[in-house]
């Protein structure tokens, strides 16, 4: 019988997670719930992730967050994946059910519900930049909202064809995969581009290598980075008029999914954005402190 002294405790895990401010969002919404969960966050090498999953089960976690680079590497850790997870070949949110940890993908269904706030998928052409977990998880759930077409950008060519042919035949979508090599310039038509990569998290002024002369105004430029919100790629799109869409949205949205997946309970999306940019913003106050000090 369970102590209900003892709390229930989730996780984060991932390299590098400086600055992630998940663990300050979901602890903010459980306290909105009145629930008496805790969420930590660890640095975990790749080499370390089995040992992590199994101090995991063995302290009784309820369940957990994985985000780059463990969103793939984390599959052969678990016991079993809901259908969107193993369509995708990608997890960032497992839940304990008895004494398994099952796997399931969120990222995809927050970032679609994010993207729906500035224009819908359907019928759109899709450029996605990266063929990691992130960029899987997006292309399946914009494939299945009834996208047109989707490009694969990436730098690996077997990591980006092997999305592709995934999206053609499994979600019976429209797609190819194009190498990623110099400055990827947008192809005339394209509606919806998409940042999938961890370029940018963590630096503001870490550049994706693509064209800005080749961003056209009509465009939707989308960014996973929430941190910090207002990426490089999203000030030069901003700058070519293009409609821009920062990662907050995405990382609110399936941390909600994440939430009622652990607890049963439906928490506050507004709660949870408004300490996300609580965070955000004392992180801003806090570099802006040490460089004070340094200077």
């Amino acid at each position: 019988m369970p102590d209900s002294h003892l709390q229930s405790v989730v996780c984060c895990m991932g390299q590098p997670v400086a600055g992630n401010p998940t663990q300050f969002m979901m602890e903010k919404a459980f306290e909105a719930a009145d629930l008496d969960w805790r969420y930590l966050t660890f640095e975990v090498r790749p080499d370390d992730l089995a040992t992590a999953v199994r101090g995991m089960r063995e302290m009784g976690f309820k369940g957990g967050h994985f985000t780059i680079p463990h969103k793939v590497a984390v599959i052969e850790h678990l016991d079993g994946l809901s259908e969107a997870a193993e369509l995708m070949g990608a997890v960032n949110c497992i839940y304990r059910d008895g004494d398994k940890f099952i796997g399931e993908n969120t990222d995809g269904k927050g970032f679609v519900q994010s993207l729906s706030e500035v224009t819908a998928p359907k019928e759109k052409r899709v450029v996605i930049l990266g063929a990691g977990g992130a960029a899987r998880a997006i292309a399946v759930e914009v494939g299945l909202a009834g996208a047109a077409e989707i490009t694969i950008v990436n730098r690996t060519a077997e990591r980006g064809q092997e999305l592709s042919d995934l999206l053609t035949d499994k979600v019976n979508v429209a797609a190819r995969f194009v190498p990623w090599e110099d400055d990827y310039s947008v192809e005339d038509g394209t509606d919806i581009l998409i940042n999938a990569t961890s370029i940018g998290l963590n630096d503001a002024d870490a550049r994706v290598a693509v064209d800005t002369n080749s961003l056209q105004s009509q465009m939707v430029v989308a960014d996973v980075i929430f941190n910090p919100p207002e990426t490089q790629l999203l000030r030069d799109a901003a700058d070519r008029g293009c409609t821009t869409l920062d990662g907050l949205g995405m990382l609110v949205n399936q941390a909600v999914i994440g939430f009622k997946i652990w607890t049963g309970v439906d928490p506050s999306a507004a709660a949870m954005r408004e300490a996300l940019e609580e965070y955000l913003e004392l992180l801003d106050i806090g570099r802006c402190q040490l460089q004070q000090l340094a200077s």
